[in-house]
């Protein structure tokens, strides 16, 4: 797994991790059942605190997409089942997001086009 940390961006590392590793997901390359790097063999990969990684993998264990089972690591969890509870978790993360971009000058057909764009980023 390749994943690239930027010091100087304004986004935490942790969540610059854990962003990269739902991507991962996302693009296939995590499969369901596949096992994350040991939280102190990652750290030290990334020349990050231990703290750092371990933060990502809890964030990914709370939103059900790893789980982490003492002594034997983190593993890729099977693909969730869509919720209400997901949708309305979903549209609270959007929401902000796509005021922003209305507030920033963006039309309707410009979003639905960014995001049609990333969804095609994934399927590549």
């Amino acid at each position: 797994m390749y994943i690239i940390i930027e010091p100087d961006s304004d986004i935490p590392i942790y969540l610059q991790i854990t962003n990269q590793i739902v991507e991962a997901i996302a693009r296939g390359s995590l499969l369901p059942g596949e096992a994350l790097p040991s939280v102190r063999a990652f750290a030290a990969d990334l020349g990050v605190n231990m703290h750092t990684v371990n933060k990502s993998y809890h964030q990914l264990e709370q939103k059900g997409m790893i789980k982490i089972v003492p002594k034997s690591g983190a593993i890729i969890s099977s693909p969730l089942d869509f919720s209400e509870t997901t949708l309305k978790n979903l549209k609270n993360i959007f929401k902000p997001l796509i005021a922003e971009s209305l507030v920033v000058g963006m039309t309707e057909e410009q979003i639905q086009d960014l995001v049609s764009s990333i969804i095609k980023s994934f399927k590549e």
